[in-house]
């Protein structure tokens, strides 16, 4: 899902609606706070859109950003099973 562009790691996440992209969001938020690694992120009504880089290595992709999105695409698989 996560592919490396640009010095980042950006994946798109599509869902029925608003209020299922704002959980989702949620339990990112709560699972970047477990990381201690937040992402660059943006949400358009059921669609959500997340950046990792990691900001104190000179803004590139490290092992932090991989261990991060394999998390977020696991509970991404819960929203679409």
């Amino acid at each position: 899902m996560f592919k490396e562009q640009d010095n980042t790691l950006y994946a798109q996440f599509g869902f029925k609606d608003f209020k299922e992209a704002f959980s989702f969001m949620t339990h990112v938020a709560f699972l970047a706070e477990q990381h201690h690694h937040h992402p660059n992120w943006s949400n358009v009504w059921n669609t959500v859109d997340i950046h990792l880089t990691t900001h104190d290595a000179g803004n590139t992709v490290t092992q932090k950003d991989y261990d991060l999105a394999k998390d977020i695409e696991a509970v991404y698989q819960k929203y679409v099973g």
